[in-house]
């Protein structure tokens, strides 16, 4: 399982770092005279002409950006064009679900039910997920999301936060839902009751510290969980949310594949996995798009786990099933 997820920003620094160490230093400029002479002329006296020369040129290249600026600014209050949106194409983003009401919903949920694995549609919607961010690719999920003006739930890793917590708050911002992924990303399943609750609730304070709300959705990492996994969820009043559409676009199998998988699968209440992270994830950024216009020719809306939760909620009495990890 380890193979399937790797802290790769970390290994580019390593390899940045290693290249930068092994390369042969620069060799030093030849050292001058401070005597010498250019064209008849002390060195000293020509530097401080070209240093005045300089500082002139750029004064003047300031005063026309200024001017440029003011004018351009006079233009845009003049105009009663399109909205910037309209002109690069974006669709209008839905007004986003308050967060008391997302908690609301989920409070609800847990009611009757630890966990979610789809809706059982009654809606044509559809929520897309994305694991094991935030990470480097994160930010170009997030274009794609916003240029289509949709909303979707990201399951963090803790660790991820220190070095990507920008990409969450701007999750927070856009009005997507930051979910648990626990704080290093292990199989729960082979972890005591207390390192369990440890990776979760320490994920927890983590977006907490982001200015987000506190995760009340947790995702297994690799799908492992048993039951002391379910007693630390209910302690921390988590609903477990997993999946009915996996495009294992981990492998990197391809934009086409990754577009075919989240398609095979989609149907109304159903709730699709994808990664933001954990590896290079250029395949996903580009066959996202592909997917939500698909999705759209379908009449299928994406949204958010709490939003579907809302609009078509779970079955009651459903068995909760074995851990999807084989532990």
């Amino acid at each position: 399982m380890a193979d399937r997820w790797h802290w790769d920003f970390e290994d580019d620094e390593r390899a940045r770092v290693s290249s930068a160490a092994t390369r042969s230093p620069e060799p030093p400029p030849p050292s001058a005279s401070p005597g010498g002479t250019e064209g008849g002329a002390p060195r000293i006296l020509i530097r401080r002409r070209r240093a005045v020369a300089l500082i002139a040129v750029l004064a003047g290249l300031v005063i026309v950006a200024v001017a440029l600026s003011q004018s351009h600014g006079s233009s845009a209050k003049r105009s009663h064009g399109p909205a910037t949106g309209a002109i690069l194409g974006r669709h209008p983003a839905p007004t986003p679900q308050p967060e008391n009401d997302r908690h609301a919903v989920v409070s609800s949920v847990l009611a009757y039910t630890p966990f979610v694995k789809e809706g059982t549609a009654r809606k044509p919607e559809v929520a897309l997920t994305f694991d094991d961010g935030p990470g480097p690719y994160t930010p170009g999920v997030l274009s794609v999301l916003e240029r289509y003006g949709i909303h979707a739930t990201f399951f963090l890793i803790g660790r991820m936060l220190q070095y990507f917590g920008e990409s969450a708050r701007r999750e927070a911002r856009d009005g997507d839902v930051l979910g648990d992924h626990t704080e290093t990303h292990p199989a729960l399943a082979q972890l005591s009751a207390h390192a369990q609750y440890e990776q979760l609730s320490e994920q927890a304070a983590r977006v907490e510290l982001q200015g987000a709300s506190r995760p009340d959705l947790f995702r297994p990492p690799y799908g492992s969980f048993n039951a002391t996994t379910m007693a630390q969820l209910k302690k921390l009043h988590m609903l477990m949310v997993l999946w009915s559409v996996d495009t294992d676009d981990y492998e990197q199998p391809g934009v086409a594949t990754i577009v075919q998988r989240a398609l095979a699968g989609a149907h109304p209440g159903a709730i699709i996995l994808m990664h933001d992270a954990g590896g290079t994830r250029t395949e996903t950024v580009e066959a996202l798009p592909i997917i939500i216009r698909a999705l759209r020719a379908r009449g299928l809306k994406p949204v958010t786990v709490p939003q579907l939760l809302a609009d078509d909620p779970p079955a009651p009495g459903q068995p909760l099933p074995a851990s999807l990890a084989g532990d």
